[in-house]
């Protein structure tokens, strides 16, 4: 630092490289975590597709059933995003964060618990409750810790643990339904649930005593260096909101551009889960058409390639977009090339290509939702921000209710996945055309700030 004062209350000046060093030691620090609770989150919200190659069956559920009690997780997480998030404003992300975690991981121990539709459906909405505010509240709580113009590779590294977690959840999960069926007397998917569903309760423990709430609140980092990413976090968020007029409120977070990027979202869950959730039947069904005899095990180590291609791409694609500070194209490219690619993956003529099919889509749809989260970065702070970006991943997450239960109601009507794959395509193309529309507002809007 070029001045060495110890009092937090001044602005200090840091070199390049000091701020290099600060940056680095705060994603060393902070990233793992976060990483950490989206990878465990992600598998207890998703370890449902692989306990389907079992549970459907003893528990009498049909393709439509499921679809709807893997999709109805969504309806909970819908209507306590915005409340959630508002909360983690007032009593901080350590006890807030900590409290959601041991919340999730209880309820997912609880899904062994299940005998029937109604019981499933019930457990999948607190489910999808209890977990509403942790992405948009990891989101938010990056914003207390880097500038916007290092979130987006973070965020890129988020995105990639939760696309991590199938590649590592799905021969895992389906492994442990195997090695532990008939263990103590239960199915092996009811001990899967239990099993996995440790690490959150952990997690929350952990974070309720020691998640650290911002840059001061550590002592990993020197005064001067928390108080000049603190100072530094200040004027970025001063600057924006000197750019929206100064109407930074929870009711700016409901504005017009809000809503639309809401609806672009849509787009992305809606390709996220419908593949998410139906990727391990989809490919037990290809086993069957092409005859491949795969076990159980092989068809979980199947669907997490498409998984291993995506966390390749998402993180060149995240730095791609860093380096050229550029969100909007880098938003429909993506989106445009899953698009296209589960399109072809309707008429692939074998199991290989179609994988490679499902590995472009997403990658695709992925990236693209990456990138898409520093959109609302560029005109939101503070509590606008809180409430913003839990309304968009709201909105956006209607589509897990919906993108589950169309693809499972149209495999039972049409006694296969391909319509619902081409209505998959038609939802990325409509948020990439949806995302070139906000680009143009957004450039119209800083035309006018600097005539």
């Amino acid at each position: 630092m070029t001045d060495k004062t110890r009092n937090p209350g001044i602005t200090l000046n840091a070199s390049p490289d000091e701020q290099r060093h600060i940056l680095r030691r705060t994603t060393l620090r902070i990233t793992p975590l976060v990483l950490l609770l989206y990878f465990v989150c992600f598998l207890d919200r998703s370890n449902i597709s692989y306990a389907a190659l079992r549970m459907n069956a003893d528990i009498g559920l049909s393709n439509t059933a499921f679809g709807f009690g893997a999709g109805i997780f969504f309806i909970g997480y819908v209507l306590f995003q915005v409340p959630s998030n508002l909360a983690l404003t007032r009593y901080g992300p350590r006890r807030w964060i900590g409290t959601i975690a041991i919340a999730w991981g209880t309820i997912a121990a609880l899904m062994a618990t299940v005998h029937g539709a109604t019981e499933f459906y019930v457990l999948r909405f607190v489910l999808g409750a209890v977990e509403a505010g942790l992405f948009p509240g990891i989101l938010f709580y990056l914003t207390l810790w880097f500038p916007l113009q290092q979130r987006g590779r973070v965020t890129a590294m988020l995105v990639v643990a939760g696309s991590t977690s199938p590649l590592i959840g799905a021969p895992l999960s389906t492994w442990l339904m195997e090695f532990v069926d008939g263990r103590i007397g239960l199915h092996g998917w009811q001990l899967m649930f239990i099993i996995e569903s440790i690490p959150a309760i952990l997690l929350g423990i952990w974070c309720l005593y020691r998640m650290p709430n911002g840059p001061t609140d550590v002592r990993w980092l020197a005064v001067e260096d928390a108080t000049w990413l603190q100072a530094t976090l200040d004027a970025e968020r001063t600057r924006i909101q000197s750019a929206s007029g100064g109407t930074q409120g929870v009711r700016s977070a409901f504005s017009p551009l809000v809503i639309g990027l809401g609806f672009i979202f849509l787009g992305f869950v809606f390709g996220e889960y419908a593949i998410g959730f139906f990727l391990p039947l989809i490919i037990e069904s290809l086993n069957v058409r092409y005859r491949a005899g795969l076990s159980i095990a092989q068809i979980g180590l199947l669907g997490a390639i498409p998984y291993l291609v995506a966390a390749v791409v998402i993180i060149a694609w995240g730095y791609q977009s860093d380096r050229r500070n550029e969100r909007i194209a880098h938003t429909i490219i993506p989106s445009l090339v899953g698009a296209a690619s589960i399109v072809y993956a309707v008429y692939a003529d074998s199991l290989p290509l179609a994988i490679v099919a499902f590995s472009l889509t997403t990658a695709g749809v992925l990236s693209a939702q990456s990138v898409f989260w520093q959109i609302p970065s560029q005109c939101l702070t503070g509590v606008a921000a809180a409430a913003g970006l839990a309304l968009i991943n709201a909105m956006g997450n209607f589509a897990g209710f919906l993108g589950p239960m169309i693809m499972g109601a149209f495999k039972d009507i049409r006694g296969s996945y391909d319509l619902g794959l081409w209505t998959l395509a038609g939802f990325l193309v409509l948020s990439a055309l949806g995302t070139s529309i906000v680009g143009s507002v957004l450039r119209r809007e800083l035309q006018l700030q600097t005539e």
